[in-house]
């Protein structure tokens, strides 16, 4: 493994019957930086993490964690990790400060180091004022924080967070996300998989986009893009069947492909000189008698880059989040 590399998986393939859940994957994580794996329910994200914490084995391909053979070497790999799921894994009847000493106790640490430990991460985690009640007591939010804390209990060299925020709503996300950054500020490796698309920008040093346990594409949030342009044109077409009819128009002015959903009846396209094009798009589809709604000028993100990649939005977006609640 090269030395600078936390985790370093190559050519990981996990089939179940007829379906890959991974077709040659490749994943490295940097020491002390966030790997944001994004993809949408199914991609392999989950699959993957088990893989590198030792719960199931590769049918293919070699994986190490802190220098450690998953494959041959699970105990040392598990002595180095945590993992947090995507539901919290707290025993609902024991106190939150009970549930962190239980922790504590099983991965070795005297009662008296267990109890300080377990005042610490209180603490840290916003959680001291509840550190008496029942973790059943707990809002969804407070239950993820205990979670996470758990994981840290034994100071593991990786962390492994799989879809973390699921289902909590949207202050609770961004107080976690405050959380996860100061882990990573004392110096942790963090392999986070998302379907938010806005949780992979605020939080990951680099993005591994995946689909149908394949590499999509790889690099920074502004990298990935970069690869969909600077600015971009979007719009609605009120006419869904008209959609496509309506992209050939402003394909003219593009700076790159456009991206079509003909069934939510959106256009997108990279412009150069954004302003300009603006009123060419306006004039074009006025010229066509083609009606939309909500045309705008904007930067790029990565649900562009998401949409360019697999010809559909991810499940987590925010906006599909929004939606839900």
């Amino acid at each position: 493994m090269t030395g600078d590399l936390a985790v370093d998986a190559r050519g990981l393939v996990k089939a179940y019957d007829k379906t890959r859940a991974l077709d040659g994957l490749d994943l490295s994580v940097r020491r002390g930086t966030v790997l944001g794996l994004l993809g949408p329910n199914g991609a392999g994200k989950t699959t993957a993490v088990r893989i590198l914490a030792t719960l199931q084995p590769a049918d293919e391909g070699t994986a190490t964690v802190s220098g450690f053979d998953v494959a041959t070497q699970p105990h040392e790999v598990r002595t180095r990790i945590a993992l947090t799921g995507q539901y919290a894994a707290v025993d609902q009847y024991l106190t939150g400060h009970e549930n962190l000493v239980m922790i504590g106790r099983l991965t070795g640490l005297t009662r008296r180091d267990a109890h300080i430990r377990a005042d610490q991460l209180m603490t840290r985690f916003g959680l001291a004022d509840a550190a008496g009640r029942p973790s059943k007591t707990y809002s969804g939010g407070m239950r993820r924080r205990l979670d996470l804390a758990a994981s840290l209990v034994a100071r593991p060299d990786v962390l492994f967070l799989d879809e973390p925020t699921t289902g909590l709503d949207p202050a609770s996300r961004r107080s976690l996300w405050s959380v996860i950054r100061e882990i990573v500020e004392d110096g942790s490796t963090l392999l986070l998989t998302t379907q938010y698309l806005e949780e992979a920008d605020a939080l990951a040093d680099e993005i591994l986009v995946i689909d149908h346990g394949r590499e999509l594409a790889r690099g920074t949030a502004r990298e990935l893009k970069e690869r969909v342009g600077g600015e971009r044109i979007e719009f609605t077409v009120v006419d869904h069947s008209r959609t496509g009819e309506a992209a050939a128009l402003v394909q003219r002015f593009a700076a790159g492909d456009a991206v079509v959903d003909p069934a939510r009846g959106t256009v997108g396209f990279p412009v150069d000189g954004g302003d300009a094009h603006l009123g060419d798009t306006v004039r074009a589809l006025e010229s066509a008698a083609i009606s939309v709604a909500d045309l705008s000028l904007r930067g790029a993100s990565l649900d562009d880059v998401f949409l360019s990649l697999t010809g559909r939005t991810a499940e987590g977006s925010t906006e599909q989040l929004q939606e839900a609640q």
